[in-house]
């Protein structure tokens, strides 16, 4: 095949040409068997402000748009090793959905024809006019991103409460909670679900919408601290009350008067500081350490924890009289998996979020990175996803669409890590892993659950600390 060099534009670089549009760089994969054609769509696309790569067959190809997700490709139809019909089916199957310009040879207008149908965006007959390539080229790449866009703002109009976002079954059950009680003084409430399902979100938004939004909202983490700190940190302590009680201090119970006290992870409060605690509850009265006056409890109670607290009771690790006072308002958040149509609402608005606090040309999402986060089973719930957008938010900052090459290797093969099969095997996916990907994703995600402790995430992968510091220091985690 060839191209007749006099309806090429590679002479005319030094004229005239329409003013270009002022946009972040977006790569274009070139791919076509003769090198004269590559290099003349290069050099050209390249003086246009196009990131140009190039390949020299379908193969090729289909490896380079899966690696790079490029914002176009320029294909040949006719090419050896995989010829442009079966490559551009193959990335349509592949997930890649950026928009194809096919180049056909003249008088091949039915394979243009096939190849319109099979996906692609345009198509070009040789000899061609470089200018007529820029052209559709900048149509195709405009029409996928008002595509992406408008998908992007539908997903924008979102319903939810207050700060959380959610319009699903699940999630409107939630709100319609949080409105019924948003009258209720000093609730007792107590928040069930998964690590990274956003119980902080809904604590603050039941204090936020309640009579007592004035007043302070305090909390704390009960698996942060050891029984003898949570003592005081609720109570405060009198000076002298034990050795370091140089001065008298006030507990969160008296900080959070007339407001809200939120006790995250209560599931870890020790036996007799569930009893201690429960009886502050009862009383609606405390005393603090080393204290012998009586001071008023006046403060709604919030608690939270991923554990099942039902079963908690019945194994003996957590009072049933406690549990029972504190689930008078009982909320359960669903884990992210389950609220599956909540999706693409959270990637819009964690992208908007980040927008505002990182300079960055994202205007929408490709369907096929969307789909692939929408059949995630995200173990680290909302909190995994808020990191992911944000990583990309940082990384890619000067694309203009996510897409699926910018996601993390679990997520592009649509599982959350390797899943358990009978005992102690894991299955591998029918098109493999890449093995370090998958190791660095699992002290990802064991670090993020643990909000960054060390010792807990090693607990989660079942190696020592030092084994976790070596892996983190081979994969960059130290940071």
């Amino acid at each position: 095949m060839s191209m007749n060099p006099s309806h090429t534009d590679v002479a005319s670089h030094g004229g005239s040409r329409s003013p270009r549009v002022e946009r972040a760089a977006q790569r274009v994969l070139v791919c076509d068997d003769e090198e004269l054609i590559r290099w003349s769509l290069s050099e050209h696309l390249r003086g246009e402000g196009y990131v140009v790569d190039t390949v020299s067959n379908g193969r090729e190809c289909l490896d380079a748009a899966l690696r790079e997700s490029p914002d176009a490709i320029v294909l040949d139809l006719k090419m050896p090793v995989m010829d442009g019909m079966t490559c551009l089916q193959k990335l349509r199957e592949g997930g890649v959905t950026a928009p194809v310009v096919v180049i056909t040879a003249h008088g091949a207008v039915e394979s243009a024809i096939e190849a319109t149908r099979l996906g692609a965006s345009a198509y070009l007959s040789k000899p061609f006019d470089l200018r007529e390539v820029s052209l559709k080229l900048e149509q195709a790449i405009e029409k996928d991103r008002v595509a992406a866009e408008v998908s992007y703002l539908r997903g924008r109009q979102w319903s939810g409460y207050g700060s959380i976002v959610g319009r699903s079954a699940s999630m409107r059950s939630v709100f319609d909670m949080l409105r019924r009680i948003e009258e209720v003084d000093a609730p007792t409430v107590l928040i069930t679900g998964e690590s990274g399902t956003g119980k902080d979100l809904v604590a603050q938004a039941v204090h936020n919408g309640g009579p007592r939004s004035g007043a302070p909202f305090v909390e704390i983490d009960c698996a942060s601290l050891p029984e003898n700190l949570i003592e005081s940190a609720l109570f405060g302590h009198e000076r002298g009350a034990f050795t370091d009680a140089k001065q008298m201090k006030r507990g969160l119970f008296e900080v959070a008067r007339g407001g809200t006290i939120f006790l995250d992870e209560i599931g870890e409060m020790s036996p007799s500081m569930q009893a201690k605690f429960l009886r502050a509850l009862e009383n609606r009265r405390f005393k603090r350490v080393g204290g012998v006056v009586d001071l008023p409890l006046d403060a709604g109670i919030i608690a939270a924890t991923n554990r099942d607290l039902a079963i908690e009771v019945e194994r003996g690790r957590f009072r049933q009289d406690l549990y029972y006072r504190l689930a008078i308002i009982p909320i359960n958040l669903p884990a992210l998996r389950q609220r599956a149509d909540d999706i693409p609402l959270l990637v819009g608005h964690f992208i908007e979020h980040f927008r505002k606090r990182v300079a960055c040309s994202l205007e929408g999402v490709d369907p096929s990175a969307l789909e692939a986060m929408v059949r995630y089973s995200w173990p680290g719930n909302i909190r995994e996803l808020r990191n992911v957008i944000e990583r990309i938010v940082i990384l890619h900052r000067d694309d203009t669409m996510l897409r699926l090459g910018h996601l993390p290797p679990e997520i592009r093969f649509g599982q959350a890590a390797p899943t358990m099969a009978g005992r102690g095997g894991f299955v591998l996916p029918d098109e493999g892993v890449n093995l370090e990907d998958v190791e660095r994703s699992l002290l990802q995600q064991a670090l993020d659950r643990t909000h960054g402790n060390q010792t807990a995430a090693a607990r989660l992968l079942g190696i020592t600390r030092y084994a976790l510091r070596y892996r983190m220091e081979k994969f960059d985690l130290g940071k």
